[in-house]
């Protein structure tokens, strides 16, 4: 039985760089290694569109939102957390953790923080050093609306601080356009690598917020010392330097492509998922969906854990459940990085066959009829 990792991170990796994996281990201080960062730094510049440094970390990326945080706000400063899901939730662990004050706007898991929110709040705390959200919600499937955002941080002294670790690479993401400080992505998601490596773009209004914080608040993460490396395609610490070197092969890819093209292909997929599961039955679960993973709720007699677990064993497609509150209501599908159009066919067909095994009044292919007209259109 073929496998089918679906899950929205870690995704599955090109077979050219497995094979870059499988290479022998180099020595990190070397010319070959900076002839190899100089062109991963490059292409992550093209990929975030950015002309400002990529920092590269050896880290996930929740590492990348610690180095953010740590060197632009002091103990006691102000954050403004955009909650809508447990990622934006990881914001304010992670303020917690280094005695920032998180200043929260929630809503509802699966709905989306608005503009207006993001103005009361700002109106209400002028003293906040930063706003902290989510590009993509991976534990709802909704999408913010970075580039408003963006608009109304600008206009302040404040900085926009962006976990773009799902979204980044499978959805409209223009780092420099839309006024984004600091932008987080990492490796395992739509970058189409194993988890372990994690990168942060700061934009000139951010490297003078740093600058001028008295002393770092972190050893290892310290971006002046990384900023210093970068400018001779190097790092300070011992990087995941095979890590890189299969990197560079991935991000090959992503830059031949285009990341407008990308962008396409991934609304593209989005669409013939989304319509997928309605046609079977399903609701989507957030609004409004973004476009890196599909969110679905599942019937209320029907428990999301045992469907997946049958899904996988029958037909050996791996999707995740919900997360905390929502575990057993929703399942969701990644359809970031190295999946095409044929994997979401065969996801749709799988839980279909599953929910009919179950049950479930349905008509079988239905659904895939309705993704492939969204494909073909």
């Amino acid at each position: 039985m073929k496998k089918r990792l679906m899950t929205p991170g870690p995704t599955p990796v090109p077979e050219e760089t497995l094979l870059e994996l499988a290479r022998p281990v180099f020595y990190h201080r070397s010319s070959e290694f900076h002839k190899i960062m100089g062109e991963v730094l490059a292409d992550l510049q093209t990929v975030f569109c950015t002309t400002n440094p990529v920092l590269p970390l050896t880290c996930s990326g929740t590492g990348a939102l610690e180095a953010a945080l740590v060197n632009t706000v002091p103990a006691a400063g102000k954050v403004i957390c955009l909650s809508a899901g447990r990622f934006g939730e990881r914001w304010q662990h992670i303020c917690a953790a280094f005695g920032i004050e998180p200043l929260v706007v929630s809503v509802p898991y699966g709905q989306a923080v608005q503009p207006e929110q993001l103005k009361r709040a700002l109106a209400e705390h002028p003293d906040a050093i930063a706003v902290c959200s989510t590009l993509s919600e991976t534990s709802t499937g909704v999408g913010h609306d970075i580039e408003a955002f963006g608009k109304i941080v600008a206009k302040t002294g404040a900085l926009l601080l962006v976990d773009a670790i799902s979204g980044l690479g499978a959805m409209d993401c223009r780092t420099d356009a839309w006024n984004i400080d600091i932008c987080c992505a990492g490796s395992q998601k739509a970058l189409m690598m194993p988890p372990g490596l994690a990168f942060l773009s700061a934009s000139d209004k951010a490297w003078k917020v740093v600058g001028n914080l008295p002393s770092p608040r972190s050893f290892y993460f310290d971006l002046k010392k990384a900023r210093a490396k970068w400018e001779v395609n190097d790092t300070p610490f011992t990087p995941a330097h095979t890590l890189l070197r299969a990197m560079r092969v991935s991000l090959k890819k992503i830059v031949t492509e285009g990341m407008e093209n990308i962008w396409a292909r991934q609304a593209r997929h989005a669409a013939a998922a989304r319509a997928g599961f309605q046609a079977m039955g399903l609701a989507i679960f957030p609004s409004p969906p973004n476009n890196a993973l599909t969110v679905v709720k599942v019937p209320a007699d029907i428990d999301s854990g045992a469907l997946l677990e049958k899904l996988e064993k029958h037909y050996g497609i791996k999707l995740a459940n919900g997360q905390g509150t929502l575990k057993g209501r929703i399942f969701r599908l990644g359809h970031m990085g190295y999946i095409d159009q044929f994997d979401i066919l065969a996801a749709l067909s799988g839980v279909e066959l599953v929910l009919h095994e179950m049950g479930f009044p349905l008509e079988l292919g239905k659904s895939l009829a309705a993704a492939q007209k969204m494909l073909g259109s």
